[in-house]
């Protein structure tokens, strides 16, 4: 498990985040318990991010784009790309477009065989 990174509720509340490979999940904590998870499956040359749920108590807060925006700075810091299959990734880098367009996987095959 990575150390944990703080940030905030949009109501003020602090947010720890962290990355935990045991369990194949960024999370988001607030007031000790999870708020949100971010679930991924690890490849050599990229993350695969597949599932985002977040407690209903934290909805509307801006938890899980703060955690998918640390997890997607993790990402970037261990010099991997992203495949995000899980829609609420996939939006919140389409929405960032310019910070983290960059990380997203495309295939290097450009011909289509049947």
């Amino acid at each position: 498990m990575t150390s944990p990174t703080a940030a905030s509720t949009r109501d003020g509340r602090g947010v720890g985040l962290a990355r935990d490979d045991a369990a194949k999940r960024y999370t988001a904590t607030v007031d000790g318990g999870l708020a949100a998870l971010a679930e991924f499956i690890p490849t050599p040359e990229l993350v695969v991010f597949t599932h985002t749920e977040t407690d209903p108590a934290f909805e509307g807060q801006g938890v899980a784009s703060e955690l998918v925006r640390w997890a997607l700075d993790d990402v970037r810091a261990r010099g991997l790309r992203v495949l995000p299959l899980c829609p609420f990734v996939k939006a919140y880098v389409e929405r960032h477009a310019d910070a983290y367009g960059d990380l997203v996987y495309t295939s290097r095959t450009t011909v289509v065989h049947d």
